[in-house]
């Protein structure tokens, strides 16, 4: 189970970007639908003992939370400590957020049906160049929050390591705000290996948004290595910053 849980949220993010058919950038933002803007039934049961389980064993706390657009889809881009990232990064904000995870997991038994029903979207190798990331972007447009881990795995130490160019594919191709975000204190409370929840303190910075200069670098033929470094800067700042919470 373990190596089946490494790959959520985690899509092929190992090959240079893996581009959709069409390059153009996608502008059309339809007004942002009730399913992007409220937990359905099933994301509030699921929320709740994972809410409490972060208030009282993990004494989790956020911030910049006012960075995020409660009005419109945006692109979060997020530093992975351990499996407990996508619920630590949702937990606390009254929408869903859209994450991408491995398609195999949705053949399991349960957790496919789970995934399903919380708007995860399946990515494969075969499908990150059409289907998956076209999804990705329809999601935003209709006022999701969409979540990617561009490590692309957990980190050992907790540090934020080397970003896989896998993400800049719906970086570009997006006009809605793309928001860095840290996270802290994830790894003591779950580390590799690890089957149960430690009680550790952790934090959750939401970055303000990446700037209109820096967004037209993702949309310009720019180097790829400086582009994925831009970016694991500003994750890494909002991380720093959760970790000094820790404090």
């Amino acid at each position: 189970m373990d190596a089946e849980k490494s790959k959520v949220a985690a899509a092929d993010l190992d090959s240079p970007v893996a581009e959709p058919e069409s390059t153009e950038l996608v502008t059309t933002a339809l007004p942002a639908s009730s399913l992007a803007l409220r937990r359905n039934p099933l994301w509030r049961i699921l929320q709740l003992p994972f809410y409490l389980s972060c208030c009282l064993w993990m004494r989790l706390r956020v911030s910049g939370q006012e960075n995020i657009d409660d009005s419109r889809g945006g692109l979060l881009l997020v530093n992975h400590q351990s499996f407990l990232d996508p619920m630590l990064v949702a937990v606390l904000l009254s929408r869903p957020i859209s994450y991408l995870a491995r398609d195999s997991l949705f053949k399991l038994p349960v957790v496919g049906w789970i995934l399903r029903n919380t708007h995860v979207i399946p990515i494969s190798r075969e499908s990150a160049r059409g289907g998956s990331i076209r999804i990705a972007i329809e999601r935003l447009n209709e006022g999701f929050l969409v979540g990617i881990f561009p490590e692309g795995t957990r980190s050992a130490d907790g540090t934020v390591g080397r970003f896989r160019p896998g993400f800049l594919a719906l970086a570009r191709r997006t006009s809605q705000p793309i928001y860095p975000v840290g996270i802290a204190g994830a790894t003591g409370a779950m580390p590799r290996g690890a089957w149960f929840v430690r009680p550790r303190r952790i934090r959750v910075v939401y970055g303000a948004p990446f700037s209109a200069e820096d967004v037209n670098q993702f949309h310009s033929n720019g180097d790829e290595a400086a582009l994925c470094e831009l970016v694991r800067a500003r994750v890494a700042e909002c991380a720093s910053k959760a970790a000094a919470l820790l404090k």
